[in-house]
């Protein structure tokens, strides 16, 4: 089975599997205030490992927001990594409420990844695309568009995960990583890109259209 059809991502399994045998020894030993501290945080743990499930949109020419969280930059912005180029920059601030599962905004081949170590600044804020610790992909379409998504660690979260190596294809609104508990993604995209979004605005990852291409 693969990571799109998991109830429950899979690096939330270590976590809450211990918290639900600690309930149920609670429970075999009568301690009832225990027994209701960890059946909470085995509830907290699901809600947050969840990964429900999308309906991807089968239209052309739209890009999907990668992930779940609110919009807190839209705008023109220098892409120095990958593109060297002014791109288009679409940031998304996932707070320990969203879902933290992130997903390809387009079908593509990821190119090229590269990770580098940094702070953890509070995500919403502006300088955690310079500073925080992050996972930057490149991806490529059929038609030659070049996509930059960056995974970024947040002031809580404390690890990147990302599935996909160089070379491995991506479906539209398929699974490729996650961030733990609290963190942001930024996506860059060729100015040509007509956004559909504006600050503020909450998005569901692999199911609301964050931009046309033209």
């Amino acid at each position: 089975m693969d990571e799109n059809q998991w109830p429950l991502a899979k690096e939330g399994f270590p976590f809450l599997i211990p918290s639900l045998l600690l309930a149920l020894a609670m429970v075999v030993l009568g301690w009832t205030l225990l027994f209701a501290i960890f059946a909470l945080l085995s509830l907290f743990i699901a809600f947050f490992f969840r990964n429900p499930k999308r309906d991807v949109p089968d239209l052309e020419n739209v890009i999907l927001a990668p992930a779940d969280g609110r919009i807190v930059h839209v705008g023109e912005a220098q892409e120095g990594r990958f593109l060297k180029s002014p791109a288009l920059k679409i940031s998304i601030f996932m707070s320990i409420f969203d879902v933290h599962i992130n997903r390809s905004p387009v079908n593509a081949r990821l190119v090229e990844k590269s990770y580098h170590p940094g702070r953890f600044r509070i995500a919403s804020a502006e300088k955690a695309s310079l500073d925080n610790e992050q996972n930057a992909l490149l991806l490529e379409t059929e038609e030659g568009l070049r996509i930059v998504l960056v995974q970024i660690a947040g002031l809580i979260a404390r690890r990147i995960v990302c599935y996909t190596k160089p070379g491995d294809r991506l479906r539209r609104g398929e699974i490729f990583g996650l961030i733990r508990f609290g963190s942001r993604v930024d996506l860059y995209l060729p100015l040509g890109v007509k956004p559909t979004v504006r600050l503020g605005q909450h998005v569901r990852g692999g199911e609301s259209i964050v931009g046309y291409r033209v």
